[in-house]
């Protein structure tokens, strides 16, 4: 069963140097029927102004990661670590006891667009850490490339829970194809263009609940970007 969540219909916040989409409850924005996914707790599509970005700010027992479409984010942390982030590469962040950290557009003249995916972690108190590993084009291009993982499989990113999350890109005729296993949850959201989701058009921004599927087929891609979590089945985080 796939249940669609239309771009149209996600929280807008403008705070002048950030344009956000939330696809679930953020900030200002609440909506008793957006509350997550499984353990999936929050999708910002953020567009933030040349030089202008996120103070310093703490956050702490939570999986975040950051998925660059344009531009370059900057991002410097309590543990130390000083990054620029650019399209293709993925970072994620483990607040674990506690971290603070600062995200800027890295340039002054070009607007940086990127996703912030939050994932509640299944242990609480762990030590904070950081990651970060960049995905090439071809690594992604029709197909379905594992880009974060509970074991770090196939030189992913290692998330404190049972959730995995693959990127693709698809346009003409790439396709790809994803099975799941047995009773497990998924969510789909494309970052930017448009695909075909099991016989369902998706266009930017939109994501997908997926429920009582085995096999996710992608393709009839224009300019698209996507990922796909494959999550545990419940219905909301446990925050």
């Amino acid at each position: 069963m796939l249940t669609l969540r239309k771009h149209t219909d996600r929280g807008v916040a403008h705070h002048g140097w950030l344009e956000s989409h939330h696809t679930f409850s953020f900030g200002a924005y609440r909506d008793p029927q957006q509350q997550g996914f499984s353990d999936l707790l929050v999708i910002n599509d953020d567009r933030v102004a040349p030089a202008k970005g996120f103070g310093q700010h703490p956050h702490h027992d939570m999986e975040i990661f950051s998925y660059v479409l344009e531009g370059a984010l900057a991002h410097k942390d309590s543990l130390g670590t000083g990054s620029v982030i650019r399209p293709g590469d993925v970072q994620l962040m483990s607040a674990g006891t506690g971290v603070t950290h600062s995200e800027f557009n890295h340039s002054s003249s070009e607007g940086v667009h990127f996703l912030q995916v939050w994932i509640v972690p299944n242990v609480a108190g762990a030590a904070p850490r950081y990651q970060q590993q960049h995905f090439s084009e071809a690594d992604k291009r029709g197909r379905l490339r594992l880009i974060i993982s509970p074991d770090g499989a196939q030189q992913s990113l290692q998330v404190r829970q049972d959730a995995r999350v693959y990127a693709g890109l698809f346009d003409g005729p790439d396709n790809a194809e994803l099975t799941l296993p047995p009773n497990r949850y998924a969510y789909v959201h494309v970052a930017r263009g448009s695909l075909v989701l099991n016989g369902q058009t998706l266009q930017a921004g939109d994501g997908v609940r997926v429920r009582e599927e085995r096999t996710l087929q992608l393709g009839g891609g224009n300019a698209a970007e996507v990922l796909v979590f494959d999550l545990r089945p419940h219905e909301l985080p446990e925050v």
